[in-house]
């Protein structure tokens, strides 16, 4: 191997380690711009859970409620009351 032939190697393995590093770079910028993009995505999946959670916990203190207006009548109240619940059961049916 001659000078000219070490001059030549040098070089392709400085392009190489170059080309190397490059691509390095790249894709970890890629998988940092992923990663981002799944925080993102977690962080309104939470949003949206707590949303729901909230709506939930709503939708749970009103049927209290009407429970506790349902369960307080007696007699003749209670069955119209049962009445007018099964009539919008079938009204919602439909």
């Amino acid at each position: 191997m001659n000078a000219a032939d070490a001059i030549a190697f040098a070089a392709l393995m400085i392009g190489l380690v170059t080309i190397f590093n490059v691509c390095a770079e790249i894709y970890k910028r890629t998988l940092a711009h992923k990663e981002r993009k799944l925080e993102l995505a977690a962080r309104e999946s939470a949003e949206q859970a707590a949303h729901f959670a909230a709506q939930a916990q709503k939708l749970e203190q009103r049927v209290r409620v009407l429970e506790r207006i349902a369960t307080d009548r007696e007699g003749q109240q209670a069955a119209a009351l049962a009445h007018e619940i099964e009539d919008l059961r079938t009204a919602s049916a439909n």
